[in-house]
């Protein structure tokens, strides 16, 4: 059978990426220390490697094949066979040497509205391809964010640990003086400890957070070094900001009308009638049958050829299709809604969330900048003295121990602040997502 194929192939995208994947294949076979990669080139390689999109696009192409198929049934076809055989007496079948057929459809109401519905199938499956790329590049730009965030909180938690461990080391020499109690060298100890163990859950997330962007790009999970100017700043956005229909919800929608579609031409098929075309010739022989004694006008060369009208009366199986289509068809459009419905709901909770974690973020960042403007008091101070004397009344002097744990303070509220910051950073990228403005933030990402 002889069918015209017009397939569209979309994925010849990945020829432009063969220079990046060279340099990755040589950063990969180097021993050296982990590469950094920028956010821009971790979400590219996220789209390229997530199964998610690569269904999604094998949906496309499911989509673009059940279009040709509605159309290519306009177009005839064309078969070559061949019956040769031995009869005896009363020919029971036509002796065909060889046989060319060809049949199409002329003319279909249904079949219109199948075409239509193929073409809705098609968009819908495009929306759904882009809304899960902009899914991938949300999982794997939070992921990398994430992955930035806790590694400068490692090495604050390293400059704490040094710290810790230096106040041990003064709280012991003090014990063994006998300036301070035992108890305040047990304090330290737990300090210290308490340090190492927050450390220890800082590399574990970490090493979490690096598997992660592994599965996502294909790369090694130890070859993935972030950089954080590669980040471009998220916007502050909120709920009052125009939304855009969401790619997911545009996909639920346009699936839906194309139910809608394929239900009307399946209600069609047992309404209105049908025009078909066929063409047949054959060439016949008389050598292994008796068709001449039988048939005195046979003739080798035979064609036929002409039109079929069919008009349905009482097709019980076509009417019953019918309703199964038009009860696919309201699945579709009430599952639409829920998408719609879910996604409001989305915002409306993400913008809640906003305002608490922005005044969380800005609580954190003060605290941070209160024990970086105390941390320079006791460091003046313990250069300096206090400056009140050594008369009745007059305050202490600061310990040397003073400043290890104030600097411990500092770096302490530093994490805090970075932690705050993620969380607000994390949820500013589900609104923009949400609002439809996600593929803004790509763009910049991509300038960047």
């Amino acid at each position: 059978m002889i069918s015209r194929t017009h397939l569209t192939t979309r994925n010849q995208s990945h020829l432009q990426w063969i220079p990046l994947w060279a340099v990755l294949a040589l950063i990969a076979a180097s021993p050296s220390a982990p590469a950094q990669l920028s956010l821009t080139t971790v979400v590219e390689l996220a789209q390229q490697n997530s199964t998610t999109v690569k269904l999604a696009n094998a949906d496309v192409l499911k989509a673009q094949a059940a279009l040709a198929q509605t159309e290519d049934a306009y177009i005839p076809n064309l078969v070559i066979g061949s019956q040769v055989g031995y009869s005896h007496g009363f020919p029971t079948g036509q002796p065909s040497v060889g046989s060319v057929s060809m049949q199409s459809l002329v003319f279909s109401y249904s079949q219109r509205q199948y075409i239509k519905a193929a073409r809705a199938g098609v968009d819908a499956a495009n929306l759904s391809l882009k809304d899960a790329k902009e899914q991938v590049a949300l999982d794997a730009s939070s992921a990398y964010i994430e992955l930035d965030t806790v590694t400068r909180e490692l090495e604050a938690s390293r400059q704490q640990q040094q710290d810790a461990d230096r106040l041990v080391a003064i709280e012991q020499q003090r014990v063994d003086a006998g300036v301070d109690a035992r108890s305040n060298l047990l304090q330290a100890q737990l300090t210290a400890a308490q340090l190492k163990l927050k450390r220890l859950h800082l590399e574990t997330r970490s090493a979490t957070l690096a598997t992660q962007l592994a599965a996502f790009t294909g790369l090694p999970a130890d070859s993935i070094k972030p950089v954080h100017s590669s980040i471009p700043e998220i916007p502050a956005v909120s709920a009052d900001e125009t939304p855009r229909p969401l790619l997911g919800v545009q996909s639920a929608a346009v699936l839906a009308n194309s139910r809608l579609l394929q239900a009307k031409g399946d209600d069609l098929a047992w309404r209105r009638p049908s025009v078909g075309f066929g063409a047949v010739y054959n060439y016949d022989s008389n050598e292994l049958n008796s068709y001449s004694t039988y048939y005195r006008n046979f003739t080798p060369n035979n064609v036929s050829f002409g039109l079929q009208i069919s008009i349905p009366f009482f097709d019980f199986a076509i009417h019953a299709k019918a309703k199964v289509s038009a009860a696919d068809a309201l699945r579709a459009k009430v599952e639409a809604e829920q998408a719609q419905h879910q996604n409001d709901i989305q915002i409306a909770d993400l913008t809640s969330s906003l305002r608490e974690l922005d005044a969380q973020a800005e609580i954190a960042s003060l605290k941070q900048q209160i024990a970086a403007e105390q941390l320079k008091t006791v460091e003046t101070q313990l250069e300096l003295g206090n400056g009140a004397g050594s008369g009745p009344g007059a305050p202490p002097q600061l310990s040397p121990t003073a400043e290890q744990q104030a600097q411990i303070d500092e770096r302490a509220d530093y994490v805090d602040a970075l932690d705050a910051g993620l969380d607000l950073s994390k949820a500013r990228l589900q609104l923009l997502r949400a609002l439809g403005h996600m593929q803004d933030w790509l763009n910049e990402l991509h300038t960047k």
